[in-house]
Order: structure tokens, then sequence, then C-alpha cells
């Protein structure tokens, strides 16, 4: 297939703006699949913050970093994604290339625990607040379970909204696929 699948084209935007060096954040660290390649492609000299709320996440994030080496320039934060802007020091903003979110429940967590309209909106918001022109931000909506499907409908009219002079919105989604496939939400920062 020559249309990239969805995580791969998440990766392949954020190779596009993270370089070596970069500040980037893992909104969800979920299972650590995302904070893993962040910190590969910050390198050494660069830094990735990864936020979940379940200490479950926190933990296999840090094995999975431990194991590939990479834990030392990760900082891993318990707590929500919304704090992000507050965490970040302000000498690092300029540097904040790219964001990502894997919205909905952690995988072979508890289904029960999943992100929320209300935090992801404000983290958004306040990524964007300080995020150099450029900056990414990348919501990928799992949006087949209840909370999802609110989820995706208050995000898409909150990224819809957003001043076509402040940020560029994209939208990436295979609209053939049965079982609400997940779908993608790309925000660049516009100066």
């Amino acid at each position: 297939m020559n249309l990239y699948r969805i995580l791969p084209f998440a990766r392949h935007l954020i190779d596009l703006v993270v370089q070596e060096g970069d500040i980037a954040v893992d909104a969800t660290a979920g299972n650590g699949h995302d904070t893993l390649y962040l910190a590969e492609r910050t390198g050494e000299s660069g830094r990735v913050y990864s936020f979940d709320i379940q200490p479950e996440a926190i933990q296999s994030t840090k094995e999975r970093l431990k194991k590939a080496g990479l834990e030392t320039h990760v900082t891993l934060l318990q707590q929500s994604h919304c704090k992000a802007a507050d965490v970040i020091p302000k000498s690092e903003h300029l540097k904040l290339k790219a964001a990502i979110f894997n919205l909905g429940y952690l995988p072979g967590g508890d289904k029960t625990i999943t992100t929320s309209p209300q935090t992801t909106i404000t983290a958004v918001k306040n990524l964007l607040s300080i995020m150099p022109d450029g900056g990414l931000i990348i919501l990928v909506i799992y949006h087949g379970h209840a909370e999802g499907q609110i989820e995706r409908d208050e995000l898409l009219s909150f990224t819809e909204s957003l001043d076509q002079q402040e940020a560029h919105v994209l939208r990436y989604q295979f609209t053939n696929q049965t079982n609400n496939p997940p779908f993608i939400v790309a925000i660049e920062k516009r100066g």
C-alpha cells in the first residue's frame, strides 16, 4: 500500500519537525511506544516529557525506555497532560517542536479510564500557547467506544474552530473502513 496507515503517518509528520536536540511531548504515555520513538528522534541532547495518569502506563514506559537505554533524557510524569505547559521549563518552550496524543484508553488496561475532551482541549490550547511557529500537535483519535465518540465530537468542534491565521488543521482518515478506525487530526502552529 502506498498510503500511510494512521500510526506511520503520525510518525512521518513527527519526522518532518523533530530533530536531535528538540523537545517533544508524549501526552499519553500508554505502553511507551511513542515516548520511545520521540526519545530516539530528540536524541541525547533533547528531552521528552511523557504524561499519563495511570501508574501502569508510567511503569511500562519506564521499562521500555530502560531496555532501549534511553531513560536519561525522558521525564516521566504521572499526571494529566493538561499540566504540560506548566511542567516544561520556559527555557525549553522554543525548542518544543511536537506533541502526540493517542486518545482513548490504555491498551491492555482498564477501559473505564479514558482521556477526556476537557483535559485534551486544555492541553492542546496550553501547548499551542508555548510552542514556536511550526510546532505540531498530533491527535490520534480512537472513537470505537462511547467515551471516544464524545471526545471525537468535541475535539473536532474545537479544532475546526481554530483560527486559520493561528493554526493549520489537517484531518487524515480512511473513510471506507469498518469499526470506527482511528484517525489523525494534526495541528500546525502558525505565526
